[in-house]
């Protein structure tokens, strides 16, 4: 049964509030830009040297800053705070299946997970970049309980999703129209000091809970931001030769909502930063999330906004 989440309150923040684009270091671009094409099936809208926008279907979603030399980001044992992974969000489960059957035949490694909420693939880039891809189950297949989703982590039925993918025959031709990103994971050094920013602070409501994960959302959704410090618990940020995570986006629908969020980050003596249009707050582990009104709607402004923070 849907329910809208039992904790929302007067604070909590807009519930159209949605993930819009993130941007990563890369060591090297072209090989990036082949995984992102090839494998992923996003689109390039707009490259230069040192510089990539990718999409799907116009919409700019990823932005791509290469620097040469830089290590790949570190797996298994303990790691840094930063990026988990980022999650991209499929409009079916058709297309899901079409993105798999496209990259099981290309023979590489690949995790799972149906989460009841969702069906989720795992996998990594060339640089250790972490990423899910996924589809939703509607909303009134989610379960509730005392405003917490339920959620698990089960096997996924690859084989029908394939299969209702192949019923529909017609072959992958790269990630469809409606793409769009779905949710962040971070990795973070305390879920309390995580929670008292992305909830007390930001207003993003708290759907699920764990003495090491923390999950939370805007409108009832299953998570727009994932925390967890099953690698980084007390850790700092990755150090300046590693590939990272640059920026991500939270895109509200008004600027009377961006503006109560402003004010609850100014209130608790947080820095805010004026990026153009956009606004720009580093969470405890410094990373820098960028509050935009509509968000970027093309590759040139997804452009304008990443050298507006790198310059």
């Amino acid at each position: 049964m849907e329910e809208v989440n039992a904790m929302t309150t007067a604070a909590s923040i807009h519930p159209q509030t949605e993930v819009g684009l993130l941007a990563l270091s890369v060591a090297d671009l072209d090989r990036s830009i082949d995984f992102y094409t090839g494998v992923i099936g996003l689109q390039v809208l707009e490259r230069d040297e040192d510089e990539a926008v990718l999409g799907a279907g116009g919409r700019p979603l990823l932005v791509l800053e290469e620097r040469s030399g830089a290590g790949a980001w570190p797996r298994g044992g303990q790691s840094y705070t930063g990026l988990y992974h980022f999650a991209l969000l499929l409009p079916t489960r058709a297309d899901l299946g079409r993105w798999v059957d496209h990259y099981i035949q290309l023979g590489l490694p690949l995790g799972q997970g149906d989460h009841l909420v969702s069906e989720a693939l795992y996998l990594e880039d060339p640089d250790g970049h972490g990423i899910e891809i996924y589809r939703d189950r509607p909303r009134s297949e989610w379960t509730w309980e005392n405003g917490r989703v339920r959620m698990a982590a089960d096997p996924v039925d690859i084989r029908g999703m394939i299969a209702e993918a192949r019923a529909e025959g017609r072959p992958f031709e790269g990630l469809p129209a409606g793409t769009k990103l779905g949710h962040m994971h971070l990795q973070v050094g305390d879920i309390g000091d995580a929670e008292r920013f992305y909830h007390d602070i930001l207003g993003f409501d708290v759907v699920a809970r764990m003495p090491s994960a923390l999950f939370i959302s805007a409108g009832g959704y299953h998570h727009h931001i994932g925390a967890n410090t099953w690698h980084s618990r007390g850790a700092g940020s990755a150090p300046d030769g590693s590939v990272n995570l640059r920026f991500y986006t939270i895109v509200l629908p008004s600027e009377e909502a961006r503006r109560a969020v402003l004010d609850r980050v100014e209130a608790a003596g947080i820095p805010t930063r004026r990026i153009g249009e956009a606004v720009a707050v580093d969470d405890p582990w410094g990373n820098t999330i960028v509050f935009e009104v509509g968000g970027a709607a093309s590759g040139s402004e997804a452009r304008s906004l990443h050298r507006a923070l790198s310059g």
